[in-house]
């Protein structure tokens, strides 16, 4: 071959490498790899990100000997922010189900609201519990109050329904749950802030919710219980007697605690503007402290209230930290992808595309919804579309300065956007509830826990989600413009 030839080649490869290397290329395909792993394939979502993580760490520049190592230290550095916050969190909630602490918060809400009220008090005291114990859970919890509710008033089974599957939002809004955890920590948003902004946006979106409960309650204002098989998923919680619960303050507590711990630092204590803080409060206002001490009074309260055997309580603790182990692997390896979208040099191919006004302002919180949305319709879980979207949009706000590294600053980024980068993780937690249908794991909970079928689901578990979604977004975009703590 001449060299005129090989000359020749060598130009006409090179478009093609420039294609395979642009930013929105490696995008594209390590979004295929999670969306194709997770539905097509069916593969667990820890190895679906954490080899969308490896194809985009080696399709993005660099050299080639960092190129596995660098995925490596996006994993850990993840596992340094959340690792510890979400297996104390999975703790907390087995701890609060089995104590009777979260069956106390829900009877008190009941009480407080009356029957005619009832679907608000199992919205709001779901609302709460959904904060540090997984949907699933909560679920399982407290549909039999909806059916024993039916049973003594006889009506509005659906709209009960619908009430508990409004504290979704809470579950994708605020933290100690893994997917708000992980968007506050990849966007820089103190978990303190993150949960006062999720609760700001979730609850008015509930009460909308709550809205559409009254109305599709009326449209199906036939259904009922499902009689309860020997083959149904029955949660395992025993009615207990009042007297043998825990007392409302003690319910709370491990819920409060770690607000109070984490605002007080805010309302009595100005930190330093960078490096960590030495002082006491740096400890005070750590999430990991005030989950710690959560965590000791939900196991002392369980232990106290319901006296397991040794063995049992150690399988239960084990048994929460084997499920909150699984979760903090997920976030972990979409941590580590995140990271590898800021190695592609996301922002400035978005920056360059479609003008600075992309990566700035308003555009960017609906940006951030679409795509959670989209990759919630697509994949079927919240907490994937958190993490992915939360990863990706890190990218853009935090690129990697021209020494090759990545500054986090929300306070500095808030200057620039206009208002605090904890909208833009309110405003992925909306779109993440948006599209749930057949492939939620979610939907078939609600239906199958509620007794209904596929049509009966899509007709009210679906459009209920949107409406979520959809007013989480409106209530960010007003407080992003009427609060938005850019000084």
């Amino acid at each position: 071959m001449s060299r005129f030839q090989a000359t020749r080649i060598v130009k006409a490869s090179t478009p093609m490498i420039e294609l395979l290397t642009h930013p929105f290329t490696i995008l594209f395909v390590g979004l295929a790899v999670v969306i194709g792993g997770i539905v097509v394939a069916r593969l667990n979502a820890f190895i679906a990100l954490i080899g969308a993580a490896l194809i985009v760490s080696l399709m993005a520049p660099g050299d080639w000997g960092e190129k596995i190592s660098r995925v490596s230290d996006g994993f850990g550095r993840t596992a340094t922010g959340v690792g510890i916050v979400i297996a104390l969190a999975s703790i907390i909630g087995m701890a609060m189900v089995e104590s009777g602490a979260a069956d106390r918060i829900v009877r008190t809400m009941l009480a407080w609201f009356g029957e005619k009220r009832a679907s608000t008090a199992l919205m709001t005291s779901g609302f709460i519990l959904a904060m540090p114990v997984f949907f699933d859970t909560v679920f399982f919890l407290m549909v039999p109050l909806a059916r024993g509710l039916y049973q003594k008033l006889g009506k509005n089974y659906l709209k009960f329904l619908l009430a508990i599957g409004c504290c979704a939002t809470a579950h994708a809004l605020v933290p100690p749950t893994p997917g708000p955890l992980l968007a506050a920590s990849e966007l820089g948003v103190g978990m303190g802030r993150m949960m006062l902004v999720g609760c700001l946006v979730g609850f008015p979106a509930a009460i909308a919710g709550m809205f559409f409960a009254s109305v599709a309650d009326k449209m199906m204002p036939n259904h009922k219980p499902p009689d309860l098989q020997d083959d149904q998923v029955q949660p395992d919680v025993q009615p207990v007697a009042d007297d043998q619960l825990p007392s409302l303050w003690l319910s709370l507590l491990p819920i409060v605690l770690p607000i109070v711990m984490i605002s007080s630092v805010s309302f009595f204590h100005t930190p330093p503007p960078s490096g960590p803080d030495p002082s006491i409060w740096g400890a005070i206002g750590t999430p990991a402290l005030s989950l710690f001490l959560s965590t000791l009074i939900a196991m002392a309260t369980y232990w106290f209230y319901r006296r397991p055997t040794i063995a049992k309580f150690s399988h239960n603790v084990e048994a929460a930290l084997m499920s909150g182990g699984v979760i903090v692997l997920i976030t972990c390896a979409g941590g580590a992808f995140g990271k590898m979208l800021q190695q592609a040099q996301l922002a400035e191919a978005i920056k360059g595309q479609f003008g600075q006004s992309s990566a700035e302002g308003m555009g960017l919180l609906l940006l951030s919804f679409g795509v959670a949305a989209l990759i919630k319709f697509a994949q079927g879980s919240s907490t994937t579309a958190l993490i992915v979207t939360a990863g990706m949009i890190a990218a853009i706000i935090y690129p990697e300065n021209e020494d090759g590294k990545t500054i986090i600053d929300a306070a500095a980024q808030a200057k620039v956007l206009g208002y605090h980068p904890v909208y833009l993780a309110a405003a992925i937690g909306g779109g993440s509830l948006v599209g749930s249908w057949m492939n939620d794991s979610g939907f078939w909970i609600f239906a199958k826990m509620g007794g209904l079928t596929e049509t009966q689901g899509l007709k009210t578990w679906t459009p209920l989600l949107a409406i979520l979604g959809i007013v989480s977004m409106v209530m960010t975009l007003i407080l992003a413009n009427v609060l938005p703590m850019a000084g």
